[in-house]
């Protein structure tokens, strides 16, 4: 895949559609037969954009490309801790909140960012030296 073809927004906006589908996908055909209550369907969504929003940036940044150097293991190893931080963070955050009767579009913020930030967090902890610049090697 050619990066320089569209700037990384336009990167980040197809990955993350591509998510959501799949998400939804997942969501309407396991989860919801399955029971999964309505307040907490966007946890799938979450957990889904989660790796998209965090490897699409160092996929496409130059100085970030080193990462790819690591073994196979490293990668699957951090890919999962981020889906498994972002379900984690959202679902806490969710279960948290959804009895204090907020509007939806509030809740579902307040869950995307508690799981993108525990998943990105747990993503750093394992790559602190990705997102250092040259002055503090």
């Amino acid at each position: 895949m050619d990066k320089e073809r569209l700037p990384r927004w336009g990167w980040l906006l197809i990955g993350l559609l591509i998510a959501a589908i799949a998400a939804n996908l997942v969501t309407f055909v396991v989860l919801r037969p399955a029971g999964l209550p309505d307040e907490y369907q966007v946890i799938p969504i979450i957990t889904a954009m989660a790796p998209v929003l965090i490897y699409v940036g160092i996929w496409h940044d130059e100085e970030r490309q080193a990462y790819w150097e690591h073994s196979r293991e490293h990668i699957v190893g951090d890919v999962l801790f981020v889906v498994a931080g972002a379900a984690l963070g959202s679902s806490v955050a969710l279960v948290t909140i959804v009895e204090f009767g907020l509007w939806q579009i509030v809740q579902d913020v307040i869950t995307m960012g508690t799981g993108f930030v525990l998943s990105w967090g747990l993503f750093w902890w394992r790559n602190p030296d990705l997102y250092r610049d040259g002055s503090d090697r």
